[in-house]
Order: C-alpha cells, then structure tokens, then sequence
C-alpha cells in the first residue's frame, strides 16, 4: 500500500515527561486516513496533520449511526523500541464489525501495515514512563449525504493517536462493579459483538446511574432472561472459583476481547482449568457467600487486566477475598504487561515491532 504523508508544520508541544497524561485527551500530530468510495475500493491512503473532518450535516453516521472503530495499543519498550500487541487480531475483529454494519472489510494487511505507519511517523509521542502507552483508535464511518436507511456508498478510515497514562486514575487498585437489573445493553443476534458506537451509547445511562452509586463499571447481564453474566461497559469479565478461571461465552452479545482471548491461553498455559460458559448471577452470588469466589477481573486493550474488589447485585454487596488484588490477577496483569512493553520473553509472538 502507497501512503502519502504530508508533515504538519505546526506541531504541538509533546508532553513532558512524568506529565499526568489521563486518557484519551491528548492528541499527536498526524492522523491516518482512507476514503471508500463503491465501485473503486479503498483509496487514496495518506497520513495528514491532526485535524477537523469535513463532513456533510446530510452525512449518514450522522443519522443512522453506521461507523466501526477498534482500539489497541503501543509501547516503548525500554530498548527505546516501539511495539504492538496483537494488531492482526484487531484487524479480524474490525472485519467482524464491518459484516455485521455492512461497511466494506478493509484487508487486513492494509489495516495493520496503516496503523504502523501512522505510529512510526508520531513513534516520539510514545511515552516511556511506567505504566503509559499511546492509544491507538482505527474507525471508520459513514459519509454519503443520504437520509435514508440504507448501507452508506462512500466511507473515511481514519486512525488518531493519543498518549495515555492508566485507564483508572486509581491503577491497579481494585474497582467497585455495580451489575446491572435494569437495563439490558445487547441481545443475540444484535450487534453486541461488534465494537460499534450504539452499544456504547446504550451503556451510558447505566454507567451514569453506577457512578452515583459511588461504583466504577457496570456488569452487563444477558438481554432475554436477565439473569446471565455477560461482560462490563469497557472490559470482558473473569471469575476464579474454586480454582477454576470461569469467563462468559462468546455467544453474539459479548465482545470478542482480545486481552480475553490472550488471559485464556496464558491461563491453560499455566495448567489452569478454564470454562467458557454460561454463568448465572444466581451462581455468582452463592460462590461470594460460601467463599469459592476467589477472584475477579475484567480485561481489556485500555485497562489490560483491571481486579475487582466490590460487586452490588441488587441487595447484595459482595467482597471479594480481602478486597485487594488476587495472586492470579496480579501475576497475569504482570505477564501480560510485560510482553507488551518488552520487559518479558514473548513465547506467543504477539509482540509486533514498529518499524
């Protein structure tokens, strides 16, 4: 793939280093783009200065909300060299959300080798304090000026950067869940696999309503019967009970997490017994009160693995173990950061190197 790259002439002061970086706020200075246009294909790549994106009001993603985007992320190792995680897994995952939103699969190849790109370009804004790594965000949208339901016959792909600090202000600490028994975020046959803004949207008011509670994350339950564990507003979910690692099964309402999909096979590497099923709140809340809920974490590209001390479901407020950090979410939280940031050998060869 050809990409064109056009350098800003204004660039913007980078931050410095031991600088609180938050996440998602700051932006580098390029950005990677792509039109679609039916008939002709993806065309016309090219990295530009950061900026705004001219778009009709008449724009379909305006009206009928049809637009993907992934998340992953990189790392400066402390070689000084810039790695990726697992990019070929966002590139698949990105197809899946186009099938279902009827937005053109983009191949694969061009999907990671633009994301390289784009960061070997602004691989300066890679921060190397500990625990910090640049954000990247690929999606894409909708851009026919059209009022009608109907799939789109033009699309931007666009990836932007953003240096990021912990996802939680609070670390490794662990968070307070609140499970939620009112609203329902996706059903099957839905688009709840597909990362896609109208499941975000649909998690809002939950999210809202778990704050006021004083609680981090909301835990989602199964749209029909109300009563299955399905996954958190931003993370795939784990129990360890009884010794065994207990996790949701992808069944077409569940995000197919890819930090879910590497805890799996460390897990089973390590002889652990590993159940991808069906697990009731029911069973969640007898496991808290006879003591064989062990462990809980949530996993995800922006907080990679995130222990949970506290879960509400309804009357119910459950500790877990002591409320601390469990040995098993402590030492895959260990394992998985530091194959990402180079400090550990890659067995899996899931380290990707920008070059």
């Amino acid at each position: 793939m050809e990409i064109k790259i056009t350098k800003t002439t204004s660039p913007k002061v980078k931050p410095k280093k031991g600088e609180k970086l938050g996440f998602g706020h700051i932006f580098t200075d390029h950005m990677f783009v792509m039109d679609y246009t039916e008939g002709q294909g993806w065309h016309d790549a090219r990295i530009v200065p950061y900026g705004n994106i001219p778009l009709a009001p008449s724009a379909m993603v305006f009206h009928y909300g049809q637009e993907m985007f992934e998340g992953l992320k990189a790392y400066r190792g402390d070689d000084d060299k810039i790695y990726l995680f697992r990019p070929d897994m966002n590139a698949k995952r990105a197809n899946n959300s186009n099938q279902r939103l009827c937005i053109p699969e983009i191949p694969e190849d061009i999907f990671v080798d633009a994301i390289k790109a784009v960061v070997d370009v602004d691989r300066d804004w890679v921060p190397s304090d500990e625990g910090t790594s640049l954000y990247i965000r690929p999606f894409v949208i909708a851009t026919d000026e059209f009022l009608g339901v109907a799939p789109s016959k033009t699309y931007l792909f666009i990836i932007v950067l953003s240096p990021s600090g912990a996802y939680y202000e609070s670390g490794l600490a662990p968070v307070g869940i609140w499970i939620e028994d009112e609203y329902v975020r996706a059903v099957r046959g839905g688009m709840g696999f597909a990362k896609t803004g109208g499941n975000y949207a649909a998690s809002l008011i939950a999210q809202v309503k778990a704050h006021d509670s004083g609680y981090s994350q909301v835990l989602w339950l199964d749209g029909v019967e109300r009563k299955y564990i399905e996954e958190v507003g931003a993370m795939n979910i784990m129990f360890k009970i009884s010794g065994k690692v207990i996790t949701p099964a992808l069944n077409g309402s569940i995000l197919p997490g890819i930090t879910r999909n590497s805890i799996i096979h460390v897990c089973k590497e390590w002889g652990y017994e590993v159940e991808e099923r069906k697990i009731s709140v029911e069973e969640l809340v007898a496991a808290a009160k006879d003591g064989s809920l062990e462990e809980v974490w949530g996993t995800g590209t922006a907080a990679v693995v995130s222990p949970v001390g506290k879960l509400r479901y309804m009357d119910d407020v459950m500790t877990i173990g002591d409320g601390g950090i469990g040995e098993l979410t402590q030492k895959l939280y260990d394992e998985l950061t530091g194959i990402q940031w180079g400090k550990r050998e890659d067995p899996y060869g899931w380290r990707v190197e920008v070059k």
